[in-house]
Formats: structure tokens, C-alpha cells, sequence
């Protein structure tokens, strides 16, 4: 029998997602939980497998394409019959779902599409959808945002600035992936949010120099743990804005950027102050290789309340991170070198670092974010590791 494969719901804040690219070529044969394909979200990319043994009969979906969740992207012939549809909300199974040919786009535009168009007062009325079925997908929207940018630039400057950027015929343009329209949005809407003030911190890494060659760690995991301490003492840190008031995390879910080929991650360490130093390196471990190797599943990218970013694992020692909307802050970790620093009016060698915290001035004030580092900055120097 056949069944259909599905955009899946990677996430609850999740709308639509874009194939990366099929796996496997249409007529082939696959086995139960094989990747079938790549799919890239807002938040997440990740492999789709395959929900029974079979052959792949049909690629409904194309490579680059965006659709929203819930639209069949190929068509399985499962060897087992086993296999059970779900029904949809009107009884129907999925493969029996009909679509009108002339049914209206408008009627059926993804949360996404909607919240782009309403924040750059897009009229989705006047686009012309290319999505399956005539629909309006987010590439639409965006298309759309950059030709009136575009046509802004144009009519404020008297000529055409795509050409006064002078893509000469040695010049490459790499078009831009969804993932990185994704990061570039978020950094801009981040920016336009939160009042972003930075401040930093010299840290003596020397204390626990004996316990991480120990345990064999780097030295992200005693970051991580002292962060969560500090984050209890200071629990409006580890909040949210919201109209009604500041949101104050029940649980400590630190968020650790991984940096990707073509943009990053940030997957999450839940319950992380429940944690030994042990445990978080084991997790960061994790979530880094199953991130670099698009192994995450979507509950792995939600759900953070603070982040943290080391920015100086390539290098730079000092840096002024954007916060990860709705965080109320995030942490830089620069490179740890050793340098010479004044210890009790004598000069000594120590592994030291600088550590800013980025944070948002609507929520707490320079005091507070103060306090809440110089405990970070106690913890690593503490010699109780």
C-alpha cells in the first residue's frame, strides 16, 4: 500500500520548513528509520526517516522548496500492512485529503507568513504564491520585502543601487539559505527589542585547572555550571519580557551556540544547574556532534532560558554577543590565554579570559548583571572543584 510522507511539525512554534535535499532517489528502496531527506526549519536541520520499509514512489517536493507542515512531500509504497493513516480533523485519512485546485491562498498562510508580512506591512494580497497549490510560502514574503528595499534605495538615491554595488564578473553572490535569512532576521529583530547593554569580566581560569585535566574536560562545562549557580542566585536573569510583566524561568535551560558551516545552532542543556561538571561536558559533547551532524530533534533547540557563546574557541578574546530573543541575556566566552596578572602585589603566569555578558536593560540593570557576574567570576575561581 502507499502512504504519504509529510512536512512534519519540527517544533511547536514551527510553521513551514525547506528540503534540503532528498537522500534517497525516487523508485529506490528504503528501510524503516533510513533518512529519507534533509529539512531545514527556523530553528533546526535535520534528517526525516523513513516511517516503514519500502520504495520511494514519488517526490512530490522538490529540493529548495519551502512548504507549510502537514503538506506531503513524497509518497511511500509500504511493503508492510501494517501501516495505519491518521485521520484529520474531518475523518479523512491523509492520502484521501482534497485539495481544490481553485481553492484561494490566502485562506490557508502559515504564522510565519503572516508575522513577517504584518512587521514589514507586506499587502500579502498583490503576491503571487509559489508555493504547492498556488500558497504564499515565506520566500514569497521575503522576495517581496526586498524589492521594495530595493525600490527605497532607489527612489532615495536617485539611481539603482543593485548596480552602484558594482557585482563586477569576478564577484560571486551566494544566495542565502534559510537558515541564514533566519539568523539575520533574529539578530535584527534582537536588536530592535532589547535595550542591549554590555558589560565584562577578567576571570582566573587557574583553579580549575587540576580538575579539568582530570576529567579530561574543556573548559566550557565549568562556564556552564557556574552560569546555572549564578542564574539561581539571580533568577531575573534567567527571565523573559512580556507585556504583562518579566517571566520568571521555573527551570535553568542554558543554551550553548554551535557554529555551523553555514550559520548555528543553539541547542539546550535542560535542568543544567542539576548537573555535575561531568554530565555538562557529556551533553555539550553530544549536542555539538548531533548539531554539526544534523542529528537534533526539534525539542533540542526550544525551551532555552539563557545562552551562552564561545566565541573564543576560534580565537577572539573579547566579544558583545546579541541576546537570543526572548532570553534576557547572553554570555561571551573568550579565548583563555595565559598572560601575566597582578596576584598579591607579585606577578604571576595565570589562564585568563574575558567573559561579557550581553544583557537587556528593560529587565535588569547594570548592578544586577554586575553582581550576577562577579558571582560567575567567584565560582570559577573558588577552589572547591
Amino acid at each position: 500500500m502507499a502512504t504519504d510522507i509529510i512536512m512534519p511539525q519540527l517544533g511547536e512554534s514551527t510553521a513551514e520548513g525547506t528540503i534540503l535535499k532528498w537522500l534517497v532517489a525516487t523508485g529506490a528502496h528504503v528501510e524503516k528509520d533510513q533518512a529519507l531527506l534533509e529539512v531545514e526549519t527556523d530553528k533546526v536541520a535535520l534528517e526525516i526517516p523513513s516511517p516503514e520499509s519500502g520504495s520511494l514512489m514519488e517526490i512530490l517536493i522538490q529540493e529548495g522548496e519551502t512548504v507549510p507542515v502537514g503538506t506531503p512531500i513524497a509518497r511511500l509504497a509500504v511493503e508492510s500492512s501494517k501501516v495505519v493513516q491518521q485521520p484529520t480533523s474531518n475523518g479523512k485519512k491523509d492520502s484521501e485529503k482534497i485539495i481544490s485546485p481553485d481553492s484561494d491562498p490566502h485562506l490557508h498562510l502559515t504564522p510565519a507568513v503572516k508575522h513577517l508580512a504584518k512587521e514589514h506591512g507586506v499587502d500579502l494580497s498583490t503576491i503571487q504564491g509559489t508555493g504547492r497549490e498556488g500558497r504564499i510560502t515565506i520566500r514569497d514574503v521575503r522576495a517581496l520585502i526586498a524589492t521594495k528595499e530595493d525600490a527605497t534605495e532607489v527612489s532615495a538615491n536617485g539611481k539603482d543601487q543593485s548596480v552602484g554595488q558594482d557585482h563586477g564578473s569576478q564577484d560571486t553572490v551566494i544566495p542565502l539559505t534559510s537558515m541564514r535569512q533566519t539568523i539575520a532576521e533574529r539578530m535584527m529583530d534582537s536588536r530592535r527589542t532589547a535595550a542591549h547593554v554590555t558589560t565584562v569580566f577578567e576571570v582566573d581560569f587557574s583553579a580549575i585547572e587540576p580538575t579539568r585535566k582530570n576529567l579530561k574536560l574543556t573548559y566550557l562545562p565549568f562556564v556552564v555550571q557556574a552560569v546555572a549557580q549564578a542564574l539561581k542566585t539571580y533568577p531575573q536573569v534567567n527571565s523573559s519580557w512580556s507585556e504583562s510583566g518579566i517571566v520568571m524561568k521555573s527551570d535553568i535551560n542554558i543554551g550553548i551556540a554551535v557554529a555551523l558551516d553555514d550559520g548555528l545552532l543553539v541547542p539546550v542543556i535542560r535542568h543544567a544547574d542539576q548537573k555535575d561538571v561531568s554530565q555538562l561536558g557529556e551533553d555539550i559533547a553530544d549536542l555539538a556532534q548531533r548539531a554539526r551532524s544534523k542529528q537534533l530533534i526539534p525539542d533540542e533547540v526550544q525551551g532555552g532560558t539563557f545562552t551562552i557563546t564561545n566565541h573564543g574557541s576560534s580565537g577572539s578574546l573579547l566579544g558583545t554577543p546579541i541576546i537570543n530573543q526572548p532570553e534576557t541575556a547572553i554570555l561571551g566566552v573568550g579565548a583563555i590565554q595565559k598572560r601575566p596578572v597582578a596576584i598579591n602585589d607579585a606577578i604571576a603566569i595565570r589562564p585568563m579570559a574575558y567573559l561579557s555578558l550581553s544583557f537587556d536593560h528593560r529587565m535588569i540593570d547594570g548592578a544586577m548583571a554586575d553582581q550576577f557576574m562577579q558571582k560567575v567570576k567567584q565560582s570559577i575561581e573558588s577552589q572547591e572543584w
